[in-house]
């Protein structure tokens, strides 16, 4: 007799789409590190802490995983993830 194993439910599978947002922000931001720059060369916060919640809030979503408490939920959500990418676009559009 085969043992039985758990369905897996459909809110814990990766979603490829963030994952890979994810991922092109983390090699982006490893590969060309003077794109978190301002033109005078000094480090730009505001863009690379909107670019870095993008990515976190894109890794957890993509790999599956799903908070239980409604506030978490929204925080590791896509429209978070869209929402720090905005942020980023204005933050890199300001210099």
């Amino acid at each position: 007799m085969m043992p039985r194993t758990a369905d897996v439910p459909e809110s814990s599978r990766l979603h490829l789409p963030s994952l890979a947002i994810a991922v092109v922000i983390m090699l982006a931001c490893t590969l060309y590190p003077p794109m978190m720059a301002t033109p005078g060369g000094k480090a730009d916060h505001a863009l690379a802490t909107a670019l870095f919640a993008a990515m976190s809030v894109a890794f957890v979503k993509g790999v599956g995983f799903v908070p239980r408490r409604l506030v978490w939920r929204g925080l590791f959500s896509g429209w978070t993830c869209c929402a720090a990418l905005a942020i980023a676009a204005w933050a890199k559009l300001l210099h």
